[in-house]
């Protein structure tokens, strides 16, 4: 038995923390040692990082209703010095650099937003965002040097004109300012900035700095923000996983992570950074992917971040900011690279344009499989981030001996009261841990102790997860624990329901408190009933299990899916109520609408409870899926073959050459393409007649690879594994008329570069061949399906 012993947390400090400049607490959002508040209640916020000015502002409003239907509540974004004065004096504001439409936009959709303003702001950005003119300037940047800051007094004026009225104290989405970035030594120098930027304007009631690589912040001055990634471009190009990322995969109070920026530092971090007793668990750069640099290519599967994130929670974050949530593209400045790389004195070399990060939203909208995976855990934190966000950590008396312990179960307590929640993770990256048999826990919390589940279990390698302990359902009835993951709580057709998935191989169990019975379908649960309570084993997980429970207070359900079924679970504001659809596609609601965005021929809906009649294209009924009714999308077919032709078959591959100041592996130059094998894809005008993205897919063989239209480089690729993918909406006039001209080159034979396990064998293959295997076009359909007008509870407009 692993057992657990919740001590009651001392009190949190209050009213000291992040006062304004009068001594006031900062209005409608206000942060103490253990928890953040809004509106007088707890807070746990989601954030999610996408950079407005490399996205194209067109399609601002589609991708952040993408983000919103992830579960992100709040979007951090970038505001680069060298986008917006590019040439000294000459500010820009305008096209993709409008900043106040795009806060605009995130409170329109009920976002909150974070303007990380600088002045260096790092991003894989070329100089850390400082534009080149401040090179000849007179000053020394960082630093409080007053040449230097009377620049940055500028700057930071011209933002604050920008975001006006913005703020949520006045009304607005702002509720952060982060300023500067992973800058360690000069604690005076932030608390200067932070003032600078009251001055100029900017009022809020959060203002943070990030402080992994133990940072010396001012103390109560800004509000520290951690972050953790599963992989690392920054690390050199050596065989194995990143050693220091392993220490995000174990549950710690320790919040600090030296490896984090560690290749741009001079030295190793002196202090010891901020004393945690005084601050909450936030985070700003949680892993949502990884970027690829030209020596380093790691691939991030989505269990990699999911297994990141819970383990956070479970160590007690009350903040979790992604990074990336959603990728981009770095902006070509007057034809000029704009990407970190050796040429303007970095360790690594980017891809000219590609910032996909393998995120959760990709380079060009796409839904990967972190994002589905990402969402289960948002809606959990949606439901129960309130409660979590006033719960201590706790750990267990027999912990991990060291990064390198794969044996013993990782596991963790966050509890308050009477109630809580026990966390596990048996993942990590690239070394597999163990399953572990016959494991049962014993957790004490407040007068209670719950020992879970019934028998021991099997908890597999791979899996994580979080239990419930002291849970309300709903109509005053209360588990005692669970042995399955809460996703969820809703009220259908009037009775309150709770939603949870299982873990595969583990049986979901549910400890019933006194006074209650359960109503169960026989076909997929069972009851014992001992005088200790009601435990209900569910033996067949999924749409059908829906567990009846009566209590002293009423009535409540207790739907139970599987896994599997997890990420395909969004909760939808549709004929004017909250439902629980099923679906694998990306799913947006947009008022009334649903938009459904989808590569698929046919797509199934499945709604709890049913909306009524829905319309739109190639929508139907379908009859019904267990306690969920079915509606079938069809669409027209989706990826077909695009017409290749073979320009240019032999390349040779770019000299070996290494730059920056570790000497890592540099990526081909401009002219290295001349030598590139070349293909020539026709694109149809045919092919962007639909209303969606429209992506080009290539399976290739090489090293790296860059996309030509009407001869402006569009995209580029450094080989690691999945295909390529390009989004041509973008350049649709164009791709069509010319063309999609592609260059691949091969590796050179004495290039040192890191890919994953998975990749090493075609990595290999590219040292001999550059060559193009398949291009597919494929229509990323997107559909709108309304509530038919007349149908009961409908609410959509004619």
């Amino acid at each position: 038995m692993l057992s657990a012993q919740v001590h009651a947390a001392p009190p949190p400090l209050t009213g000291h923390l992040l006062p304004d400049r009068h001594g006031e607490r900062t209005g409608r959002i206000t942060v103490d040692s253990r928890t953040l508040w809004r509106d007088g209640s707890p807070w746990l916020p989601v954030m999610g990082e996408f950079h407005f000015s490399r996205y194209p502002r067109a399609d601002w409003r589609e991708e952040l209703l993408k983000i919103r239907a992830g579960g992100i509540d709040t979007v951090a974004t970038y505001l680069f010095w060298n986008q917006h004065e590019e040439t000294r004096g000459t500010h820009r504001f305008d096209g993709d650099l409008d900043i106040r439409h795009f806060i605009t936009l995130c409170h329109d959709l009920g976002l909150a937003a974070v303007a990380r303003i600088g002045p260096w702001a790092h991003g894989e950005c070329r100089n850390g965002g400082f534009p080149d003119w401040l090179d000849t300037a007179d000053c020394t940047p960082r630093t409080d040097d007053p040449a230097y800051l009377a620049l940055v007094r500028n700057h930071y004026g011209r933002i604050a004109h920008e975001l006006r009225g913005l703020s949520v104290l006045d009304g607005g989405p702002i509720v952060a300012v982060q300023i500067e970035n992973e800058l360690y030594d000069q604690p005076g120098h932030l608390a200067t900035l932070r003032t600078l930027a009251e001055e100029a304007g900017l009022r809020v009631p959060l203002w943070t700095a990030t402080a992994w690589g133990a940072a010396e912040l001012p103390a109560d001055t800004v509000l520290p923000l951690y972050g953790g990634y599963p992989e690392a471009f920054w690390e050199d190009a050596d065989p194995g996983w990143a050693r220091g990322m392993r220490r995000h995969y174990f549950f710690t109070p320790i919040r600090d992570d030296h490896a984090i920026g560690a290749d741009l530092r001079d030295a190793a971090p002196r202090g010891t950074g901020p004393d945690n007793s005084r601050y909450p668990y936030a985070t700003c750069e949680l892993g949502g992917g990884m970027a690829i640099a030209y020596h380093r290519r790691p691939r991030v599967p989505a269990p990699d971040i999911t297994a990141l994130a819970l383990t956070k929670l479970g160590s007690g974050s009350v903040w979790q900011g992604y990074y990336l949530y959603h990728g981009s593209s770095q902006r070509l400045s007057h034809a000029q690279p704009n990407q970190e790389s050796h040429a303007t004195g970095y360790p690594n070399d980017l891809p000219t344009v590609s910032y996909d990060f393998q995120a959760p939203l990709g380079e060009y909208g796409q839904a990967r499989p972190s994002y589905h995976a990402l969402r289960a855990q948002h809606l959990f934190l949606r439901d129960s981030g309130a409660d979590l966000a006033r719960m201590p950590l706790t750990l267990p008396a027999a912990e991990p001996a060291g990064l390198d312990d794969r044996t013993t179960l990782r596991w963790s307590v966050r509890a308050d009261g009477d109630s809580g929640f026990l966390f596990v993770n048996n993942h990590q990256p690239r070394e597999p841990l163990p399953d572990h048999h016959g494991v049962r826990f014993s957790v004490t919390v407040g007068n209670r102790t719950a020992e879970l589940p019934a028998a021991g279990v099997t908890i597999p390698s791979g899996a994580h997860f979080v239990w419930p302990l002291g849970y309300e359902v709903g109509a005053g009835i209360r588990l005692e624990w669970a042995s399955a993951q809460p996703v969820t709580r809703l009220t259908v057709d009037g009775t309150p329901t709770a939603v949870f998935t299982a873990t595969a191989g583990i049986p979901p169990q549910f400890a019933l408190g006194p006074g209650t019975e359960a109503v169960v379908p026989p076909e997929a649960a069972r009851t014992d009933r001992s005088p200790e309570g009601t435990l209900v084993t569910v033996t067949a997980p999924g749409t059908a299990a829906r567990l009846t429970l009566h209590g002293p207070g009423g009535t409540a359900h207790l739907l139970v899916l599987t896994e599997e079924q997890a990420p395909l679970l969004h909760r939808v504001h549709c004929a004017g109520a909250e439902r629980l659809l099923l679906c694998a596609d990306l799913v947006l609601t947009d008022d009334d609408d649903l938009r459904v965005h989808t590569e698929a021929a046919r797509t199934a809906l499945s709604f709890l409870p049913a909306p009524g009649d829905l319309t739109g294209p190639g929508i139907r009924p379908d009859g019904t899926d267990g306690v969920f009714t079915r509606w079938t999308l069809t669409l027209p077919p989706t990826a077909t073959p695009a017409e290749v032709r073979c320009l240019r078959s032999e390349a040779r591959p770019a000299p070996a050459r290494t730059g920056g100041p570790f000497r890592r592996a540099s990526a081909p130059r401009d002219e290295d393409f001349d030598h590139a094998a070349v293909y020539h894809v026709t694109v149809p005008a045919t092919a962007l007649d639909h209303d969606g993205e429209l992506l080009l897919r290539l399976r290739y063989t090489g090293d790296a690879a860059r996309a030509y239209v009407g001869g402006r480089l569009v995209a580029d690729h450094f080989w690691y594994g999945p295909d390529w993918e390009i989004g041509l909406r973008r350049c649709a006039a164009e791709a069509i008329e010319h063309g999609v001209e592609l260059r691949v080159l091969p590796l050179a034979a004495d290039s040192t570069v890191h890919v994953g396990p998975q990749a090493r064998a075609g990595l290999d293959a590219a040292r001999t061949t550059a060559r193009l295997h398949t291009a597919h076009l494929v229509p990323v359909h997107r559909a709108t399906l309304r509530p038919h007008p007349e149908a009961p509870g409908s609410t959509a407009r004619n």
